[in-house]
């Protein structure tokens, strides 16, 4: 299994040990966190995972990251790696209807006037720099984008009263 974006912390729950490879950017490992599976650090970016060959993974992971990644074209590059790479894939991203921004916790985020949003993230790098610089470049996808990002997907919308929470494409 390959985990782009992920800690150790996220597969506690699973009983059944596993063989994990869990890529991120130099510096965010998560490696210090015990596990009871099989992990495998790689510091790297998941846009560009050329070390790996075609198909190496039985199942490809990323939940919350691809929104992280950078603009269009970086989140092509992700979608191609995840594609590329997997037998099957899962990869998750928050809804910008969701009436709370899930990284925030700000009501109705996404909608702010940007000058708005760059007041708050100038308010907010103060105190949690890296944080807000990771707010800043944030690009939050669309269910249509995550189509055509992830052609050949089953898409499942999640949802609290009627209003998309998440979206997740996968593959089996």
């Amino acid at each position: 299994m390959l985990d782009l974006g992920g800690t150790p912390r996220v597969w506690r729950f699973v009983r059944e040990p596993l063989s994990i490879t869990i890529v991120n950017l130099p510096g965010a490992t998560g490696a210090e966190m015990p596990s009871h599976h099989e992990l495998r650090f790689v510091e790297a970016d998941a846009c560009e995972l050329s070390e790996f060959e075609d198909q190496s993974f039985d199942l490809v992971f990323s939940n919350s990251v691809i929104e992280h990644v950078g603009g269009e074209q970086r989140q092509a590059a992700f979608a191609r790696e995840v594609r590329r790479l997997g037998t099957a894939y899962w990869v998750q991203t928050p809804s910008k209807w969701f009436p709370i921004e899930a990284h925030t916790g700000m009501p109705l985020w996404w909608f702010y006037p940007e000058r708005a949003r760059r007041y708050f993230i100038t308010r907010w790098h103060r105190k949690l720099p890296e944080w807000a610089e990771a707010m800043a470049a944030t690009r939050v996808l669309t269910r249509q984008r995550m189509l055509e990002l992830f052609p050949r997907c089953a898409l499942y919308v999640e949802s609290i009263g009627g209003i998309p929470k998440s979206y997740t494409a996968y593959s089996l």
